[in-house]
């Protein structure tokens, strides 16, 4: 055998990881191998590997016949829309994914290259975890692989695909990412698993109930995206990536845009004029933002509020906004930490911010209290506050105690805030204010039912608007809403050269 034979030979045994009959596996399960989800996920011809033959040569743990190539992870770097993206997919065909010390030195590797070219990196985990044979070694592999995590945090964009297992030590890398994705049935993520939990608890649970995609999108919160298969999952990356820009430095991509007629005069009618009757924010989203443009973050977890990406104008932007459909758009632990994670990511990367307002304020009970929607409720007026990035707030209608304060309002740093008419911006609903001012009043009135009417009529004709708010300047325009749209490109372009000095400081105290 020549020498390029040689080479041709070794690139052929890498390519086929742990071999045809663990490929078929991979494929009887419903998942692609770790080269397949890359020849999706790249630019087709731009993906170029490295450390293809890097080898496993601890040979006191292991034997000559289980050296494999590449060991369990392809790494690399190509382009995904025509952009710079550094990639690793761990392969589950060999070693069952899990990680030794050459492994993770080649995810470290990659992660390297993307911090020192500014770039962002994709993740595609599918691994069974530590190595059991290398002991300490490997455990050190993923605590190398958590520094460069949180070194590259708010530098670069991380994002992480679950396409497989991820249990133990493997879950804290994506948890330190800003983006986590799951596929259904396929994936699962947890710190411990069933079996553990059953020795330990006496609980009976499976795999899919314990870390499963459904379960992390919608009861802990963990995943952003659950997807209905591999394809969608890896589409999702690319659509992700498409909004936001490539390192910290950078802003997103602007995309063409025509501008025509921004009035939406079906704006005029949506939202009830009764504070109580609920309506789907997501229709004035859609009204607000380029068609189609929405892309929906964490979609399946504490819907009371929104965050997505989308455009306007051609501009990415990031939306926070309640929603009355559900629980009346009240903001509670859960929704506040949604939005104050989303916020900090859009302020790290230079992604505008629109927030639409439509609150009662916090959701009252012990439950919340003991749990602390203090600190967490906190957290999403800390990140507002933090913000520098410009922001935009329209309220639609209720804006109504603590919660006007957090859903940035002009006293934390909103640039534009807007109204529509029937805005309510006050410190609580008429009702219950009138119960308080006027209660001596109302308990002596012959009629204690009507007065109060009465009296709620009064408070509503004179505090329930929100011109009282753009007297004091804290809104500085009350608008149609048919007019929004139009005020929101011709303010976002306004908005984009600006410039925030902060206070010298290491790094602030969120509430965490």
């Amino acid at each position: 055998m020549n020498k390029i034979e040689e080479l041709q030979s070794k690139i052929k045994e890498a390519m086929l990881g742990g071999g045809e009959v663990r490929i078929a596996s991979q494929h009887k399960k419903g998942k692609l191998t770790a080269r397949e989800r890359l020849q999706l996920l790249m630019d087709e011809g731009s993906f170029e590997e490295l450390d293809m033959l890097v080898h496993n040569r601890n040979r006191g743990l292991t034997t000559d016949q289980e050296q494999f190539p590449g060991d369990g992870v392809v790494t690399g770097y190509g382009t995904i829309n025509g952009r710079l993206t550094y990639v690793f997919s761990q392969d589950f065909t060999v070693y069952g994914g899990s990680l030794s010390e050459p492994h993770a030195r080649k995810i470290c590797k990659i992660m390297d290259l993307a911090m020192q070219n500014g770039a962002p990196l994709v993740g595609l985990n599918d691994s069974g975890g530590a190595r059991i044979q290398e002991g300490v070694v490997s455990l050190g592999g993923y605590a190398d692989i958590f520094y460069r995590n949180t070194r590259a945090s708010g530098v670069i964009p991380q994002i992480s695909a679950i396409m497989g297992p991820c249990a133990g030590g493997a879950v804290y890398s994506p948890a330190i990412t800003d983006f986590i994705m799951m596929v259904e049935n396929t994936s699962y993520m947890f710190v411990t698993g069933p079996n553990v939990v059953k020795t330990v608890t006496h609980e009976e649970v499976t795999s899919e109930e314990l870390g499963g995609a459904q379960t992390h999108a919608t009861k802990s919160g963990v995943t952003h995206f659950a997807c209905a298969n591999e394809v969608e999952c890896i589409q999702n990356i690319k659509t992700l990536l498409s909004y936001i820009p490539q390192n910290c430095e950078e802003t997103a991509p602007v995309y063409p845009y025509e501008g025509g007629n921004e009035l939406r005069e079906a704006l005029n009618t949506l939202i009830p004029a009764s504070p109580n009757q609920p309506y789907d924010m997501k229709e004035v989203i859609a009204h607000l933002t380029d068609a189609d443009s929405f892309f929906e973050v964490h979609k399946d977890f504490a819907d009371n509020i929104i965050v997505g990406f989308a455009r306007i104008g051609g501009r990415s932007i990031g939306i926070v906004a309640n929603q009355p459909a559900v629980l009346a758009g009240v903001l509670d632990i859960h929704a506040s930490v949604k939005g104050a994670r989303f916020t900090r990511f859009c302020d790290a990367f230079n992604v505008p911010l629109l927030v639409l307002v439509d609150v009662p304020g916090f959701l009252p009970g012990t439950d919340q209290e003991w749990n602390g929607i203090i600190t967490n409720g906190a957290k999403l007026l800390y990140a507002l506050c933090e913000a520098t990035v410009p922001k935009i707030t329209v309220t639609t209608r209720k804006a109504y105690g603590g919660a006007y304060c957090v859903m940035n309002s002009k006293h934390i740093g909103a640039d534009l805030n807007y109204a529509f008419p029937q805005a309510e911006i006050a410190v609580m609903g008429a009702k219950g204010a009138v119960e308080i001012i006027y209660k001596k009043e109302i308990d002596s009135a012959p009629d204690p039912e009507t007065r109060t009417n009465e009296l709620v009529a009064d408070y509503t004709e004179r505090f329930a608007n929100p011109y009282l708010a753009a007297e004091k300047g804290y809104i500085d325009e009350v608008i149609l809403p048919e007019q929004a749209r139009a005020k929101l490109i011709k303010g976002f372009k306004m908005l984009e050269n600006k410039v925030v000095n902060m206070p010298r400081k290491k790094h602030g105290n969120i509430p965490l």
